[in-house]
């Protein structure tokens, strides 16, 4: 049977077969999906063969210019820049003081800086085995733990120089100028006490004086009248120092562990769970604060504000830690340290050997412990830490351990850098990267183009782990649940190819006779061809007669590389009316746009500008099948407001006709031929309705609307016309007429954060979700484009969009002129990205392991099959993994994931994607082949399900505590030698403890009465869905130097940390987190820059209001444009810019993006969790 089907043109084989990759001279091949040696496969010579596709190469195929040799990159542990939310943050008690453990006593002062450099995960087919002796403590580590040659330390850890030996204390603490204040740069005047600025994800800028229209919150709504208000909390960190109860030789693996990376030891007492060891020590009211050499944490507050009058002797603990929990410890058993104690006590008390400072970025050795140099590769030689002071006097600690007399402040600059990390990732990982069994991907970050060898693409799934625990016992207490991301329509590079298309005529889809799984290429074939054996279930199942082929002495079909499901990971089958519905092949689908015409649309230039730019923006891009002219998809329009019109635009008309629904309680659809029309056909009746809409409803003073009815109409024109398709509802305020679906006014922001939010942020009655499977079983998705002035309750009327896989969009205070070009740029990407109609997903999975948790927007009727009525490229869902049986090392596990869908031509077709993963019986392995980012995504979508039906401050300790016992984990089983003191970090998670942090602080579980309620349920509803290139720049923001651009001629400059410290008075930074975007420009810029830019001679003069920048002929304005375009194009949302003046009255809303630092609703900053995280780590393990 040839299986080229004639009118695919989708993804197409490139003349040697599927996924050849051509071979460098001498170069070993790359393992296909199992054991073969055909000569027509990879990397032969062109030899067409019965059933080759002519067709341009897949994705896995050829060999890219510019790209190394496959199997030549270096694997670099995956290590994940994705800020994810994560489930289960511990909430906060209000008033909001959520910060972890503040005292400097609670965890010891300081970290190591991280200097691992290992492969980010074996190369393809090669497990690392433990390194072949120990070494004892003092001696040298083993240079890799994982075979091979180190790589040269990252930048960020020093130079060659600065890897020898240290045989002395530090001049400074870090080995080099103290810290300047936390928040550099003069102090912000009344910075807490600004406005928050017009709607972040929606909504007119702030007029200057905001006058005409309320300013509104961070995603649109009314802004909070005291949002900033309150002083912020003074330096807390004067509790006692830590101990230092652990010192000595480096730490050395004994099971060969995956790299870890050590943030020094941070030693000092276990911290106390709640009624755990004694009371705490608070600071006393005469203590001086820390100096910058020894401060034990930077001040939370900036510089030049006043000091907190409720923080003193008094000081609460953060929501949610009891007050032992908060300083972590009881009174040292030779009782509170005075006030001066908290100094560095004078030189020439101590006994360590004078010597030169460390290099940067390198510690002091500890008593007992001989100088050695840093190693890349392997765990870092085992400091405790803080490091003592020379000459300090020791104070005497539980055990008699020696303890160090002043706290130290964590250098953040000490602490993992996600930038680094991307930075590394994207030197040592960028170019070809081959599926193969196991192989775990480079970060969302990095640039690279895939070989399909029989696993499919990362960008259609992505798995938390690589490498299975093969007991259940084994991945619990792991606590990293096995996971995956699946994007089944995800946008492909132009380098790569979309799956190509089977058609296997009458016959269908080949598939397991007992579990019904696809043709695969881990399929195995037996009786000389005759059979096959199911990968998943093990049951033998007959080859029909026309796909037969014989065997090569491999025992591969000889057809392997011409049939793409014999040979790669990702493929499309046509699929035979067996799998349409009543057995009967689906129509084309439709879009249906509504429009609502009440007095608020008509006044907001809504309804002109929709009508004005539809058919010339948006309706010429429809989507089409690859291949042909036009679009087969059909459009109808209806308006709305108390009434529904439908309008007849059947070609033959010489003018549109309008038919009016009255009765809302009963909506009907009172015409069906010439509803629904093809756009080439009917294209002057089109434009004659468009451009009489407005004149019609020009004098429209209904400011009630209905929004129920509307879509049942919607659903019922679908049914009656047998299509699956997507309403357009374009809508502007709370349905509050008398109708199906009325809501009432419920919105109390003061709510958010407290126990009682998830009674608004729920749906408040069952209406929408009754509506929404209604919708979903007709294939009718419903996407909701609101532009409220007002509360228009998310909550309750985006279950049609949960459940029905639809999108919504959000424009607060929409105002034609300002945000028309945002509305349209969505609505138009929406459009044209729309892939799959009336689709069901099944995944399967082979013996010993099952899916049993599905997270995301669709709707499920039973246990295995998630339905969705469309899909398009940025749609994301979840799976988690659980066993029910052992697995077996030598077999590995095994996952399809089958979606059934239409085409945007009506075609009925099957996409499958393919993953093999290996298994383990060591937590080395495991912990070797994670894969952060993913794992980020899962737990915030785990969070935002579990925050409505539990409280926040539950939500919040469950990512705490599952951070804290993966890393405990990792700590007992793969770094067992190394001294408790040391807070040690698998390479691959390393920036786990930042991105959890960025979970829990995020708006999406922790927004409180800062942003609105629709607000925090918009940014639910859109969490929900988010692929895991979204989730990682939505929790950890770009932040982008803009004032240098010559030097970086055409590329968008290097990101730098979200840290207010790292911004300067005189440079200007581009902020985009997926959703919004910030420009901010410092007071002192140059003039020059201004002038280039904005046309005015200074910042003070730019006009702040506009969120848009002038077009002006010069380099600098051009390249500045230019940049902010690209990386608009790179989002599935067009970010409306809003530009922010240092000191200026946003700037507090700018600073609540800055992650790392301590946020305004009293979140911790990245050194806060850290510390908190550790105290966690110490309390698991002791």
């Amino acid at each position: 049977m040839n299986p080229n089907y004639p009118g695919s043109t989708q993804g197409q084989m490139p003349p040697t077969g599927y996924g050849a990759p051509g071979m460098n001279p001498g170069q070993m091949r790359p393992p296909g999906p199992g054991a073969m040696n055909n000569p027509g496969g990879y990397g032969a010579p062109p030899k067409p063969g019965p059933g080759q596709y002519g067709m341009p190469p897949s994705a896995n195929g050829p060999q890219y210019p510019n790209m190394g040799p496959p199997g030549n990159m270096p694997g670099k542990p995956p290590v994940s820049m994705q800020n994810n939310m994560a489930p289960g943050l511990p909430p906060q008690a209000r008033p909001p003081t959520m910060m972890p453990p503040s005292s400097a006593g609670q965890i010891s002062n300081g970290m190591n800086a991280m200097h691992i450099s290992q492969p980010r995960g074996p190369s393809p087919n090669q497990n690392a085995g433990p390194p072949s002796s120990m070494f004892p403590p003092g001696s040298m580590p083993p240079t890799s733990q994982m075979g091979g040659m180190p790589r040269p330390p990252a930048n960020h850890m020093g130079g060659p120089d600065q890897m020898k030996g240290i045989s002395g204390p530090p001049t400074s603490q870090y080995g080099g100028a103290p810290p300047t204040s936390q928040y550099g740069g003069a102090p912000p005047t009344g910075q807490y006490r600004g406005t928050p600025p017009t709607s972040q994800y929606g909504g007119a800028p702030p007029t200057s004086q905001y006058g005409g229209t309320p300013p509104t919150s961070q995603y649109g709504g009314t802004p909070p009248t005291s949002q900033y208000g309150g002083t912020p909390p003074t330096s807390q960190y004067g509790g006692t120092p830590p101990t230092s109860q652990y010192s000595g030789g480096p730490p050395t693996s004994q099971y060969g562990g995956p790299p870890t990376s050590q943030i020094g030891g941070m030693s000092g007492p276990p911290m106390s769970r709640p009624g755990g060891m004694g009371g705490p020590l608070p600071p006393t009211q005469g203590m001086h604060p820390p100096t910058s050499s020894n401060a034990g944490m930077p001040p939370t507050s900036r510089p030049g504000f006043p000091q907190d009058q409720h923080q003193g002797t008094n000081q609460s603990p953060p929501s949610g830690m009891s007050m032992s929990e908060r300083y972590g410890q009881g009174p040292p058993p030779s009782g509170p340290p005075s006030g001066p104690s908290l100094f560095p006590p004078p030189p020439g008390q101590g006994n360590y050997p004078p010597s030169g400072p460390p290099g940067p970025g390198q510690f002091p050795p500890q008593p007992g412990q001989s100088a050695q140099p840093r190693y890349p590769g392997g765990t870092m030689p085992g400091q405790s830490f803080p490091p003592n002071y020379p000459g300090s006097q020791p104070m005497s600690a539980p055990g008699g351990m020696q303890q160090p007399a002043g706290p130290k402040k964590l250098d953040p600059d000490q602490m993992p850098s996600p930038i680094q990390v991307i930075d590394d990732d994207q030197a040592n990982r960028r170019g070809n990267f081959q599926t193969t069994k196991g192989a775990v991907p480079p970060l969302v970050t990095t640039d690279f183009v895939v070989q399909d060898q029989g696993n499919c693409n990362p960008r259609f799934m992505r798995s938390t782990l690589y490498n299975v625990p093969c007991t259940s016992d084994m991945l619990k207490s792991c606590h990293i649940p096995f996971a995956l991301s699946i994007s089944p329509f995800a946008k492909l590079p132009e380098e790569e190819y979309d799956p190509p298309i089977v058609n296997l005529g009458e016959t269908g889809p080949v598939r397991c006779k007992r579990c019904k799984a696809y043709m695969n290429p881990n399929m195995m074939f037996i009786d000389g061809g005759r059979r096959f054996q199911c990968i998943f279930c093990g049951a033998a199942t007959d080859v029909p007669a026309d796909y037969f082929a014989h065997l090569d002495h491999t025992g591969r079909r000889i057809d392997t590389y011409d049939r793409p499901e014999l040979c790669l990971g990702s493929y499309e089958f046509i699929a035979t009316k067996d799998y349409c519905k009543n057995g009967v092949l689906p129509n084309a689908p439709a879009f249906i746009f509504m429009i609502d015409v009440s007095y608020n649309s008509i006044k907001s230039g809504l309804v002109h500008l929709v009508c004005e730019r539809l058919k010339e923006d948006v309706l010429v891009n429809l989507p089409k099948e690859v291949g042909q002219d036009e679009s087969e998809i059909r459009v109808g329009f209806v308006t709305y407001a108390k009434e529904i019109h439908f309008y007849n635009v059947k070609s033959n008309l010489a003018q549109p006709q309008m038919l009016v629904v009255s009765d809302l309680n009963d909506v009907f659809v009172p015409l069906l031929d010439g509803f629904l029309v093809k756009l080439s056909e009917s294209e002057a009746v089109i434009d004659s309705l468009l451009s009489q809409i407005p004149q019609m409803f020009s004098e429209s003073r209904e400011t009630e609307t209905v929004l129920g009815p509307v879509i049942q109409a919607g659903l019922d024109a679908l049914k009656s016309a047998d299509r699956s398709g997507k309403l357009y509802i374009f809508h502007t305020s709370l349905p509050i007429a008398e109708a199906p679906g009325k809501l009432k006014n419920r919105d109390d922001r003061k709510l958010l954060g407290t126990e009682k939010e998830k009674t608004i942020l729920t749906p408040q009655n069952n209406f929408y979700t009754k509506l929404g499977q209604d919708c979903v079983g007709a294939g009718c998705s419903v996407d909701l484009f609101l532009f409220p002035n007002a509360y228009i309750d998310i909550a309750s009327i985006s279950e049609v969009c949960r459940l029905t896989g639809g999108n919504l969009y959000k424009y607060s205070y929409f105002q034609a002129d300002l945000d028309g070009d945002r509305f349209l740029e969505d609505l138009k990407y929406n459009v044209m990205n729309q892939t799959a109609f009336d689709a069901i997903l099944r995944v399967r999975a082979s013996t010993g392991i099952r899916a049993v948790d599905f997270l995301g927007n669709f709707y499920m009727s039973n246990t295995t099959d998630v339905e969705m009525a469309a899909i398009d490229k940025e749609q994301a869902m979840n799976v988690e993994i659980k066993h029910d049986d052992k697995l077996n090392e030598a077999d590995g596990a095994y996952v399809q994931v089958a979606v059934l869908y239409t085409s945007v031509g009506g075609q009925r077709r099957l996409r499958i994607h393919n993953m093999a993963f290996n298994c383990c019986t060591q937590m080395a392995d495991l912990f070797r082949n994670t894969e952060l980012d993913t794992l980020i995504n899962y737990m915030a979508k785990h969070a935002v399900r579990a925050s409505l039906n539990s409280n926040p401050k539950q939500v919040r300790d469950g990512i705490m505590s599952q951070v804290a016992q993966i890393l405990a984990c990792y700590r007992k089983n793969c770094s067992t030698p190394a001294p408790m003191g040391q807070l040690i970090l698998p390479e691959s998670m390393k920036l786990l403890p930042l991105y959890a942090n960025c979970v829990v602080k995020s708006d999406a579980l922790q927004g409180g009465s800062e942003i609105s309620t629709d607000d925090r349920s918009f940014l639910m509803l859109k969490l929900c869905s988010m692929d895991v290139t979204s989730t990682q720049v939505f929790f950890y923001p770009r932040l982008i130097p803009m004032h240098d651009l010559e030097s970086h001629k055409n590329q968008v400059p290097p990101a730098i940390r979200c840290s207010v410290e790292r911004l300067r008075d005189n440079g200007v930074y581009l902020l985009e987190n997926g959703l919004s975007m910030f420009l901010w420009i410092g007071h002192s810029v140059e003039p020059h820059w201004v002038q280039q830019v904005f046309g005015v001679q200074s910042a003070a003069q730019i006009d702040i209001d506009k969120c848009k920048l002038v077009d002006l002929d010069n380099p600098v304005s051009q390249r500045l444009r230019d940049i902010i375009n690209s990386i608009r194009s790179e989002r599935c949302r067009y970010m409306k810019l809003t530009i922010v003046r240092q000191r200026d009255k946003l700037e507090p809303w700018f600073n609540h993006f800055l992650v790392e630092d301590k946020g305004s609703n009293n979140s911790a900053s990245y050194v806060d969790f850290l510390r908190h995280i550790y105290g966690e780590i110490r309390n698991l393990l002791s």
